[in-house]
């Protein structure tokens, strides 16, 4: 494949201006949207050498055969175009949310003439005031149970409401003591709504005042003797204070904010929301999204904060892990969904918390987060009904006469091609099996093909018998040592071997395959284009539905894959430079440590003249003329 793209255009054709811009595939579908301050800028990276790009992104600019863009007048109108175009067009390379569902609200109808309080999924009731989101609709219920104590207000239908005024019966909450409406015949609208404006106060943070006041009034009534109304007054209180012990304090009295944490890696990310009004919890939600290309954290709280408010009030705070690179015009467009009462917009502010009270809040929030990514990628990999289809759809999908039980993947990885190392993997019934993991070190190769050629031929040589290869080891209990044992396991064959690649590697794998002899495996790889799986001599590649079980567990193998060659080859990475430097008087582990970040391996520093070592921190003139001396021997 060559190292550039052939629809690149010029520089100088790229205007400097703010705008959004498009890539297309060869049909005409958008891949991808984004936006940016300088278009020339923000294009500019995308079309780096492909080497360089992160995976993902380069199999986004390889499935694209065009871009486009629109010069626009001003940043904001570049987040409100992108916002549009996103809804319209739903690039499959954008940030996408796995999680749709609606999260449930305590909601007060104040358009009613004599309000209710409900649980309702539906954020658009003409004239409600929300409370939320809940986690669960049974934390809603739990809140107006207790509420309802304290502020007895109407809680049955609009049906049940309009009868009972009618036939002047109350309703059957009403009969029960479970609704305070008028129907009930006990307050006026007006008293009821009076309740209704200190139940929405209280829940909206006024919090001292009313357990202040209930406080006052019981001890006025028992002082009286009024013993039933101070029981009243009791069980109003013990109600209001059952309700905050539920949403602890968090900040200070009088902030509304919503603070937002967010825990990545290479396929998804996982959000979480707590909701702070009055300085406590008053709600939290947690989601997880698809991460399709390679963005960071910044680029995350943009399309994050966009779907979140999208219909949504923002509070006038919004605490975030990292500011994305338009924060400013990302303030203004929340702003704008905050109206004033003239009709302008609100202001919002967005920013990071760097210590105090807010600071360890995202900690907490962080610690969920990355408890949820945890949990989602386990239970989605544990799930025995989930592991049962994937396996019974890779089957199908792939022509195989029985279930791919023992599944073996292998991923290359080097340093501008120096360092070469493989990886195998192992997944059985569709679990990790990381103590017959394998790694193998490759002395020469012209490419990719040739490693893969090499590494399946090696393996395939153990099924045959187990040869004493000292540059193939095995893992023992995941990251830990690695000590050199009896390989009977090395000699289990696979039902599906798995090279990450396309074509050409995996013609490379059945190539090695043919040679050995070996029968009765079947062989696909999977590319970093669209996560098409090919089969040796096909035309054409299999796609797998996005988002099928079947996809998800063969990505996941090809992420494991990838994973422990990497760190692999950084291992070696260390230990090579580490063992070539000890020789050098004063050199210790952390400038040694600062070696490798400036020059990344030894060939790269073997090149380098005492000046360019020297400009290393912690390394002056005279270490690098030693160390030079040293590398030149």
């Amino acid at each position: 494949m060559a190292d550039t793209l052939s629809y690149r255009p010029k520089a100088g054709e790229i205007p400097t201006q703010p705008g959004v811009y498009r890539f297309k595939d060869a049909s005409g579908r958008v891949l991808y949207v984004g936006k940016a301050k300088n278009l020339r800028a923000r294009l500019s990276n995308y079309f780096a050498p492909l080497r360089s790009l992160h995976e993902r992104t380069r199999r986004m600019v390889t499935s694209a055969a065009g871009v486009e863009w629109t010069v626009v007048a001003s940043d904001v109108e570049s987040l409100q175009l992108e916002y549009t175009w996103i809804k319209e067009f739903n690039p499959p390379f954008n940030v996408k949310f796995r999680d749709d569902k609606t999260y449930p609200f305590l909601a007060i109808t104040l358009g009613d003439e004599a309000p209710r309080v409900m649980v309702t999924r539906n954020h658009r009731i003409k004239g409600a005031r929300y409370f939320g989101p809940y986690p669960k609709i049974w934390a809603v219920k739990d809140t107006i149970d207790l509420m309802i104590k304290a502020f007895p207000i109407r809680t049955c239908s609009d049906s049940s409401y309009k009868h009972a005024m009618q036939t002047g019966r109350p309703c059957f909450p009403g009969q029960i003591g479970r609704c305070g409406g008028p129907c009930s015949g006990r307050v006026t609208i007006q008293e009821h709504r009076a309740i209704v404006d200190d139940f929405v106060a209280f829940m909206a943070g006024g919090d001292k005042r009313f357990v202040t006041a209930a406080t006052k009034r019981m001890r006025a009534a028992a002082e009286r003797q009024d013993y039933e109304a101070a029981a009243r007054y009791r069980d109003q209180l013990q109600a209001l204070e059952a309700v905050l012990a539920k949403s602890a304090v968090v900040l200070r009295d009088g902030v509304d904010a919503d603070l937002f944490a967010i825990e990545h890696d290479e396929l998804a990310a996982s959000v979480q929301q707590f909701i702070v009004r009055g300085g406590r919890i008053r709600g939290e939600r947690s989601w997880t999204v698809d991460k399709e290309i390679d963005v960071d954290t910044g680029e995350l709280v943009d399309s994050i904060l966009q779907t979140a408010y999208d219909g949504e009030v923002p509070p006038r705070e919004i605490i975030v892990p990292a500011l994305p690179d338009d924060a400013d015009e990302l303030e203004t467009w929340l702003g704008e969904r905050r109206p004033k009462r003239d009709g302008t917009a609100g202001k919002v502010s967005l920013h990071t918390a760097q210590r105090g009270e807010k600071a360890a809040l995202m900690q907490t929030a962080t610690m969920n987060a990355k408890n949820n990514l945890m949990l989602y990628k386990t239970r989605r990999s544990s799930d025995f009904v989930a592991r049962s289809q994937a396996l019974t759809d890779i089957q199908e999908a792939l022509g195989m006469t029985d279930a791919p039980l023992r599944m073996e993947c292998y991923d290359v990885s080097h340093l501008q091609g120096t360092n070469i190392v493989a990886s195998m993997v192992v997944f059985e019934d569709g679990l990790a099996r990381k103590d017959q993991y394998r790694r193998f070190s490759i002395a020469d190769s012209t490419d990719d093909t040739e490693s893969i050629y090499q590494v399946i031929t090696r393996r395939l040589a153990y099924l045959k018998q187990e040869p004493d290869d000292p540059d193939d080891q095995v893992l023992q209990g995941g990251e830990g040592p690695v000590e050199p044992t009896k390989r009977k396991k090395f000699s289990y064959p696979p039902n599906l071997l798995i090279v990450d690649g396309g074509q050409p590697q995996v013609n490379a794998a059945a190539r090695a395959l043919e040679e050995s002899g070996v029968q009765g495996i079947f062989l696909a790889g999977i590319a970093k284009r669209l996560e098409e799986v090919w089969l040796p001599d096909t035309d054409y590649p299999v796609i797998l539905p996005r988002g099928s079980e079947a996809l998800f567990m063969i990505q996941r193998i090809r992420d494991e894959a990838h994973r422990f060659a990497i760190t692999h080859q950084r291992n070696r990475r260390k230990r090579d430079i580490g063992s070539v430097l000890t020789e050098v008087p004063g050199l210790g582990p952390s400038r040694v440590r600062e070696l490798l970040r400036h020059f990344g391996s030894v060939a790269e520093l073997k090149k380098a003249d005492a000046a360019a070592i020297a400009e290393v921190k912690g390394i002056g003139p005279v270490l690098a003329e030693s160390i030079r001396t040293v590398l030149s021997q």
